[in-house]
């Protein structure tokens, strides 16, 4: 029997390539997809084509900075419809290639496969998706969904990279531990705070001083990461939301708390329309606040008990506006409702941290 593999296939700058594909006249300009496609008002950069990258354009960015730092930039508005579209289109073609076809997102997802040559595997995964979907792809290559996903960033764009056991510290040792998988900036800052500036170091941390330090589930957690150990297995089961949320970016700066309020309902309403439909109750509410010009902060309130109750979550959501400094003046509102696990004793299991 062959060797099983995961393979993570990215789809590079995915919904820029499809603004492409529909306007072939923007091949090989600066693209930048976000909000309404006009830099003069208010939004983000969604993303952006490897040419505007080049000047520094980034996901998540103002698009009016995305404007100053590439000015004969393109901007297009987002299309959701239409990338939903070609993310069914790929994910359909991997699926006539392995059974095993766990998607991430619009633009990514793992394969599970047996094979001797997974580099051959990939390039054909690569081949069939250009082919019928005329979209470039990048493949990560690993013994684990850890490392394939790892993997993908030394691919891109377009090539294929193996990142396993045998490799892991030659490639990963001196990256800071940001560059995993589930490590995030902030995260990062906190172990360097503790001395951890590498993976390296942090593979080689004493697990119990990792858990007095950062907590007995996610320090040890933090360590395992470092290793490239991932014992989670690549799976075909549909993805099930986490959490269902809106947002809104003001074109003006909002001030008045009644006003602040109002969005803050009609948000959460939204949301509790979203949650009903999916059948599990939540377990907290989240509300997302970005002061002007551009600072954001977040706050959370765990539902006891879970429910989705319109009622509920739209007075929770309000409730954590006491939280949010009434003299600052507010560029975007958010509302989101973490989801309890599916399965009919999911109220049961859930923790919630306070």
């Amino acid at each position: 029997m062959p060797p099983s593999w995961v393979l993570h296939v990215d789809l590079d700058q995915f919904v820029a390539a499809v603004e492409v594909l529909r306007r072939p006249e923007l091949a090989r300009l600066p693209v930048v997809v976000g909000g309404r496609g006009d830099p003069s008002e208010r939004g983000v950069v969604s993303t952006a084509s490897y040419e505007a990258r080049a000047f520094g354009v980034g996901s998540g960015m103002p698009l009016r900075m995305a404007a100053r730092k590439c000015p004969d930039a393109v901007f297009v508005p987002v299309d959701a419809p239409a990338y939903e579209a070609a993310s069914l289109a790929v994910m359909a073609v991997l699926r006539t290639l392995t059974p095993v076809v766990e998607v991430l997102g619009w633009d990514e997802a793992f394969l599970a496969v047996e094979t001797a040559d997974p580099e051959a595997f990939g390039r054909d995964v690569q081949a069939q998706i250009l082919a019928r979907c005329q979209l470039h792809s990048s493949v990560g290559v690993g013994d684990n969904r850890l490392r394939a996903k790892i993997a993908t960033g030394y691919a891109k764009p377009a090539g294929i990279f193996r990142l396993t056991e045998d490799n892991w510290f030659e490639v990963m040792a001196d990256r800071a531990p940001d560059a995993l998988w589930g490590i995030g900036r902030k995260t990062a800052k906190r172990l360097a705070a503790h001395g951890l500036h590498t993976v390296r170091q942090l593979a080689d941390a004493d697990p119990t001083w990792l858990a007095e330090q950062l907590g007995p589930v996610m320090g040890p957690w933090y360590r395992r990461l470092a290793r490239g150990v991932d014992r989670t297995l690549v799976t075909s089961d549909p993805y099930i939301a986490r959490s269902h949320g809106r947002e809104t970016t003001f074109q003006a700066d909002i001030t008045a708390r009644s006003e602040v309020e109002e969005h803050v309902r009609r948000l959460a309403r939204r949301v509790a329309h979203d949650v009903h439909g999916d059948g599990r109750p939540v377990i907290r509410v989240w509300l997302k606040v970005r002061y002007a010009p551009f600072q954001t902060h977040t706050y959370s309130v765990a539902l006891k008990p879970p429910t989705d109750e319109a009622s509920v979550i739209e007075r929770a959501a309000v409730g954590l506006l006491t939280k949010v400094d009434a003299a600052r003046a507010v560029r975007l509102l958010g509302v989101r409702a973490e989801l309890a696990a599916p399965g009919p004793d999911s109220e049961d299991r859930v923790q919630v941290s306070s």
